[in-house]
Parts: structure tokens; C-alpha cells; sequence
């Protein structure tokens, strides 16, 4: 948004300004208005709408309203005005053809909020726009920062009438009596509650809400874009094409004589339902395992949860549940991680839980391969949200604990009946202790903060779970199964417990965010070589290579880490992060299957001298460097003086002999 756009509506009216109020507007001087304002336009319309259509629709409905708005011929401006001209502040008059376009979108958006099923034919503004349209994506505008959060969400809490006030007022620096004309020209029955309602809004922190509502957050005009739900429009697309051809098909059945084809032998009628896909929705015959199940089983992991939460006997919401998981409609916000499998269960799944969770109905099923988390608004059925993890194979670290809510930056767990006690730890801070996480009395724990929603590194909060054997650390990626952290070799990795692995976490979490969304199981953390730096007295420096594993198999990510020396930190204070050395990804390095790895990195000493530094798993027998630096040692530890931005090609060779090389 330009400058001029942002205060074109604090300028003062020139002397003849004001006369020209009520002067017509042709189409011309509106599309001008229209076109140099388009911006600030549809900001007004986006914030006016109601947020139940969803960030998507309100963009798209924004610039459809927008673009909607030109007059069909030349009109006046203030014939709908509700009070004289002359009384208003010279700071309200605008230019007349953005006043016009502002009150048409103004209108609009108050008529978008409408019920759709009145006692009158639905308005333009109340259906879903035609255009603008973006096939296959999802636009919404940039997020924004805990204040702007906040005042969406107040915003989200008034009337369209409400929302027009604050928006007019605070966007668009109008005077209170301006404020009243607009809105009662705009169709509003009484502006004066609409303003009042709008005096509730306040900024947080005491921020100028003008400054707030001019922020990226409400910007639709600068957008984001990602996909819509690739698994299940390909499932569409199957879908229409055996539809299609099923028509074709039964369209030269029906006009061929007699039987058509002939007699069908064992099949079913045509139209026969399955009893095995209905007992797969019926609420009746869910699997509910008992309270102690778990206590007597051979094993301990999803399926031995029981089915917890005040709501497990209100089969009108399971039924939608299990409705919405069977068929999920146009406005069912679905989500899998990669590798799972969206479609309905096979047959009826286990129960798990079921109760209101952060002002959401939440309901969460498990059918032996996938956990899947069904929530709607407490306040209505017409939106749902469906999201779908694997969890075939879960052991019992795996099935600890599964995301019942978010809002926000905040997480809820769901945790298994086995666990004893959970706690909060920042992993950025390995001396700083844990903090005591409350649990209800079905194993609902309280919000904490999650690291999947921050922007930067400067805590990173994870769970820790005792369950009577181990302390598990589990952190959120993002994905309704939070994964497991682990220290040590691959055989044989151990849960961060200890101080040293509790230190070299807290150098190498800041690189969890390119493991977000991916499907991960468990990442491990090890120190496969220490190596002592060039020069007296620069310390040891600590090698380590991070494996994030996946549930599906495929897809593992490789991260090979250089830690210098870092002065300690004060109490509470973080640790420096550690430097990325190299990466790969589908790579068997560093894993039960390989647990050799090699890096190298080129390093400043403190005297300003560089060098090439590299190191190997303790199998590796000797280092060899070539290209930009020659250079060799027998061992895995290397150190060859360099010149600066020096590129070496680093290779190594194993006990048996066999060569490998760096992480890529």
C-alpha cells in the first residue's frame, strides 16, 4: 500500500471540495478512484467481511466486491446521505468517486454477513464469487504478530456493522458522525449500537489500531499461496471420470432390449449397500476399549487407549464424525501428513476421545493405521476440520502422546494412559529445569506454547512425558503426532536426558523447522566425533549428525553439524546455535542401516588463519581433500590450512576400504 493511499483520508478538503459532495459521479471518475484506491478497497472489504467464510473466501469475495463496484451510469454521491453535507469535518470529505466505490463495498460486505436462508432471495454479496478464482490453491494474506492476532480476533467477536464502524473509524480516520452517515447509508438500522460496539475494540498493548489494520495481516492484496488438498483432488478427479464413464455405460445399458448385457450371476443389485462400509459409520458398534486394558496387554500403543472425554456418548456428533471422515464436503478443511492415506476407515475404528476443547467439538478415532482428528465449532456443524497421521507401527515412546487442540501459538496434548506426569522444558535452555504442565482427569493437558507456530528461535518448548520406565522429550512439528527426540549412536539411541546431550540439543533445535510437516517420527541427535582446533587454546569443537525419520519410510532428512566452542551461556540463557555443515535428504547416512557420515566445513582460527576441517564416524580409517585444497591425514579427524572461500572436494575411505563421501 502506497503512502498516498494510506492517508489520502486524513487530508483536509480544498475550499471547493465540499460543494462537490453531492456532485454526480460518472463511471470514468469511479473506475479512476477505484483503480488508484484498489488496495486500501479491498482492505476495507476483506476486514468488513464475516470471518466464518474463512481467510481463502474472504480474499477472493474481497476483490469480487471490489471489482463489482463500479456505477452503471453517472450517479450522485450524496443522495443516500443521512445527514447535510455541511456538517461534516473537513478531515471526512473524500475525493466523490472514492466515496462512492467506498460506500458500494462498504454495502456489499454488510450484505455478505447476512444469513443466506431469509425470507428473501439471497443478494449477490451473500454467495460464493464466480471471479476471481484460483484453481488448486489457497490465498490468504501474510500473518502477522501477537497484536494483530489479537485484534482479529476481537474484530471476529462484533457484528458486520460493528467491524464496519471500527474499520471506518480507525482505517479510514473518519469522525463519529461521518461514521453514522456511512453505516446508515450503507443499510445499517442503527449506527449509533454499531459504534458503541466498536468502542470495545481496543488495540493491544496500546497500539493505534489504524497502524494494526494497515498491517500485512490484513493486507489481501499480498498473499500466500499453498496447495488445497492434492490427495483428495486427484480422488475427485478419479472420481468424476469413472462417473462420467459409468453414465456412458449405463446410458447404452438402458437402450439396449431386455437384460441389456445379461444377467449379472452372484453380484448384488445395483444399488445394494454395504453392510461392512456401514458398520464403518455407525456410532453404535465404535470399538471403546475398557480403562485398564492397557495394564493387562502385551503391548502398550494406540490401540490399547481407552475412549476418554464427556462427550463419547453423543452419537449425534460422532455420527457427523464419522460422516465427515467417510465423505468430506466442499467446506471441510482436510489435512494428511505425507504418506497417509485421507480415505475412509475399512471398518469401525477405535474411539479415543471426544469432549469441547478451546470452544471446538473434538473427536479423535484410530483405525490400527492412521489417528485421525475430526473438530467443529461449538457454535455450528456447517465447517469441520479433518486431519489424518500415520501410526502403523507406534511403540509405546510413539504413542505417548497425540495434538488434540491448537489455537494459535498454543498446543493441547492428549496423552496415553500410562503417562504419569508431564512437564515443559525449553530446549534452548538445557539448565533451565521444567516447568509442571497441568492434566485434567482425561489426560488433556494445558496449553503450552508450540514451536511449530513461531517465527524465529528463541525458545523452543517441548513436552517430556514420564511413563514409570523413561522420560520421553517430545516435540511439535506442526502434525497432530508430535515427534520424539533422541540422543547417541543410531543402534542404540537413548532419550535427552542428561546434561551433555541436554547441551547439544539446545545447539542444534533451531534446525527442527526444516523437518515441519514432513511426516517425522523421531529425530536423533549424535555426536559421532570431537575435534581438537587448530591453535593454542581454541577448545574442542563437537561434530553431529541429526536424522529426522518418518513414518512412511522414505523421505528421511540428513543434517550433518559443526559446533565450535561457545562461551557458556548466563542462567537461562541460551546456547549458540551450531553450523550447518551439510544435508541430504532419502539418505541411509547416519542410520541403522549406514552409520557412517563424513563433513567438513572451512573454518576462521582466531588468528585469523583458515582452515579446512573435517570429520568422520568412527569407522572411517582416512580423509583425503583435492580441488581447491590438497591435503590428506590418516584417521578420521582432518585439519589442512586453506585460503579464504577455498572449496575442497572431501572424500574418505572406511576400515574395509570402501569410499564415501560428504553429505549431499
Amino acid at each position: 500500500m502506497s503512502t498516498q493511499e494510506a492517508q489520502h483520508t486524513r487530508k483536509a478538503a480544498e475550499p471547493g471540495v465540499a460543494a462537490c459532495a453531492v456532485a454526480p459521479v460518472d463511471v470514468e471518475q469511479a473506475e479512476a478512484a477505484l483503480v488508484e484506491h484498489y488496495p486500501r478497497l479491498v482492505r476495507i472489504a476483506y476486514l468488513v467481511l464475516p470471518p466464518s467464510l474463512g481467510r481463502n473466501r474472504r480474499v477472493l469475495t474481497a476483490h469480487a466486491l471490489v471489482q463489482r463496484s463500479l456505477p452503471r451510469r453517472r450517479t450522485a454521491v450524496g443522495d443516500e446521505a443521512a445527514m447535510p453535507v455541511q456538517r461534516r469535518r473537513p478531515e471526512d470529505v473524500v475525493d466523490p468517486g472514492y466515496a462512492y466505490v467506498r460506500g458500494r463495498v462498504l454495502r456489499q460486505a454488510l450484505e455478505a454477513g447476512l444469513p443466506l436462508w431469509r425470507r428473501a432471495w439471497p443478494k449477490r454479496a451473500q454467495l460464493p464469487p464466480l471471479l476471481p478464482m484460483v484453481w488448486g490453491l489457497r490465498l490468504f494474506p501474510r500473518s502477522g504478530g501477537a497484536d494483530e492476532l489479537a485484534l482479529d480476533q476481537r474484530m471476529a467477536a462484533l457484528s458486520g456493522a460493528g467491524r464496519a464502524a471500527y474499520v471506518l473509524r480507525c482505517l479510514e480516520r473518519q469522525g463519529d458522525a461521518e461514521v453514522r452517515r456511512m453505516l446508515a447509508a450503507a443499510g445499517v438500522a442503527d449506527p449509533r449500537a454499531a459504534l458503541a460496539e466498536a468502542d470495545r475494540v481496543g488495540a493491544a498493548g496500546g497500539a493505534d489500531g489504524g497502524a494494526l489494520l494497515e498491517s500485512p495481516e490484513f493486507d489481501p492484496c499480498t498473499l500466500q499461496a499453498r496447495p488445497t488438498d492434492l490427495m483428495r483432488r486427484r480422488q475427485h478427479a478419479k472420481a468424476a471420470l469413472a462417473a462420467g464413464t459409468a453414465a456412458v455405460v449405463c446410458g447404452a445399458l438402458l437402450g439396449l432390449p431386455g437384460e441389456g448385457w445379461g444377467r449379472d450371476g452372484a453380484a448384488a443389485p445395483p444399488y445394494a449397500r454395504n453392510p461392512v462400509s456401514e458398520a464403518a459409520l455407525d456410532p453404535a458398534k465404535l470399538r471403546r476399549i475398557a480403562p485398564a486394558a492397557w495394564q493387562r496387554s502385551s503391548r502398550t500403543d494406540f490401540s490399547v487407549w481407552p475412549a476418554r472425554g464427556g462427550l463419547t456418548g453423543d452419537e449425534a456428533l460422532l455420527r457427523r464424525a464419522l460422516a465427515v471422515w467417510a465423505r468430506p464436503g466442499s467446506r471441510v478443511r482436510a489435512s494428511a501428513t505425507p504418506g497417509t492415506l485421507p480415505g475412509p476407515p475399512m471398518g469401525p475404528p477405535q474411539l479415543l476421545f471426544a469432549d469441547e476443547v478451546d470452544g471446538a467439538r473434538v473427536v479423535l478415532f484410530h483405525d490400527g493405521l492412521r489417528a485421525v482428528r475430526y473438530a467443529e465449532p461449538t457454535d455450528g456443524t456447517e465447517v469441520a476440520a479433518l486431519d489424518f497421521a500415520r501410526t502403523d507401527g507406534a511403540d509405546t515412546a510413539a504413542s505417548a502422546a497425540l495434538v488434540v487442540g491448537r489455537t494459535h501459538a498454543n498446543v493441547r496434548y492428549l496423552t496415553a494412559p500410562w503417562v504419569r506426569g508431564v512437564a515443559v522444558r525449553d530446549l534452548l535452555v538445557p539448565d533451565g529445569g521444567t516447568r509442571p504442565l497441568e492434566r485434567d482427569a482425561t489426560g488433556v493437558t494445558a496449553p503450552m506454547q508450540s514451536p511449530a507456530a513461531t517465527r524465529d528461535c528463541r525458545s523452543w518448548d517441548v513436552l517430556e512425558v514420564r511413563d514409570g520406565v523413561a522420560t520421553r522429550v517430545l516435540t511439535d512439528l506442526g502434525e497432530l503426532t508430535p515427534a520424539r527426540l533422541t540422543s547417541g549412536p543410531p543402534a542404540k539411541p537413548v532419550d535427552v536426558t542428561d546434561r551433555g546431550a541436554l547441551r547439544e540439543w539446545a545447539r542444534t533445535a533451531c534446525l527442527l523447522p526444516v523437518m515441519r510437516a514432513r511426516g517425522v517420527r523421531s529425530v536423533n541427535s549424535w555426536r559421532f566425533a570431537e575435534q581438537d582446533l587448530p591453535g593454542s587454546g581454541t577448545g574442542t569443537a563437537a561434530w553431529l549428525c541429526t536424522r529426522a525419520e518418518t513414518w512412511r519410510g522414505p523421505g528421511s532428512r540428513v543434517l550433518a553439524q559443526f559446533q565450535a566452542p561457545a562461551p557458556d551461556a548466563g542462567p537461562g540463557e541460551p546456547l549458540a546455535a551450531g553450523a550447518l555443515a551439510a544435508k541430504a535428504e532419502d539418505s541411509p547416512a547416519c542410520g541403522t542401516r549406514e552409520p557412517h557420515v563424513l563433513a567438513g566445513v572451512l573454518w576462521k582460527g582466531p588468528g585469523g588463519r583458515w582452515y579446512v576441517l573435517a570429520a568422520g564416524s568412527p569407522r572411517v580409517a582416512s580423509l583425503a581433500t583435492s580441488g581447491g585444497v590438497e591435503g590428506g591425514a590418516e584417521g578420521r579427524l582432518l585439519a589442512v590450512e586453506a585460503e579464504p572461500g577455498a572449496r575442497a572436494e572431501l572424500t574418505g575411505r572406511l576400515e574395509d576400504g570402501t569410499r564415501i563421501g560428504t553429505l549431499r
